[in-house]
């Protein structure tokens, strides 16, 4: 399959997400427990957002793209106005199931593997001789990876500038393996995302690119 476009999403449809993510952010800062964590936290979602605008006329995302990527961002903003160690429903996942700690973390990064995977890929196979198949998979789980380790190094930085005030931002509720935590739950949903979405991406690709 040759892929050099994708499916064209309604036409309304990236402004009226782009409108219920504006609003959520907005909404995410009243009240948030920390304005500084709170930005740290939704930053990805405000630079994901003017470059998805930016680039929207060159290179329209599919709208499975677009549609995952506001629910990463909505993540990002609940995690952002409670702290990720303090989301309510994480508590309540928490108390139910008898776990250690809260376990929203762990969701945002399932999300940081499970959305940017739909995207590199999409982007790989646009911008590249790259075909649908085992190596696609691979280089799209590599390209995850990376970005996930990236992010852990930014977090490093935040500690390291930051001191104890960006425990809250880390969110490793103690436990000294939350780096690797992350990663893990960031592959975790990288492949996951492959396995469950390849064969709606790739018609929504291909509905795009048959004349």
């Amino acid at each position: 399959m040759t892929v050099r476009a994708a499916a064209a999403p309604p036409r309304r449809e990236p402004a009226v997400l782009l409108a219920v993510g504006l609003v959520a952010l907005a909404v995410s800062a009243v009240g948030a427990k920390s304005i500084g964590t709170w930005f740290l936290e939704v930053a990805a979602a405000i630079v994901a957002a003017v470059i998805l605008v930016a680039t929207y006329r060159r290179f329209p995302l599919s709208p499975l793209a677009y549609r995952l990527i506001l629910v990463h961002a909505l993540i990002l903003m609940i995690g952002g106005h409670w702290t990720y160690a303090e989301v309510p429903a994480g508590d309540w996942v928490r108390d139910t199931l008898g776990l250690a700690r809260n376990p929203y973390d762990r969701l945002g990064h399932f999300a940081q593997g499970f959305v940017p995977a739909v995207v590199a890929r999409e982007v790989l196979l646009r911008r590249t001789p790259l075909r649908p198949g085992a190596w696609l998979a691979a280089l799209v789980m590599c390209v995850v990876m990376a970005f996930s380790a990236t992010w852990e190094l930014f977090e490093w930085l935040s500690a390291v500038i930051g001191g104890s005030s960006a425990d809250d931002f880390l969110g490793t509720q103690g436990d000294v393996w939350d780096t690797q935590w992350d990663m893990l739950c960031a592959g975790i949903g990288a492949a996951t995302s492959l396995l469950l979405l390849t064969r709606l991406h790739d018609r929504q690709l291909q509905a795009r690119a048959t004349p």
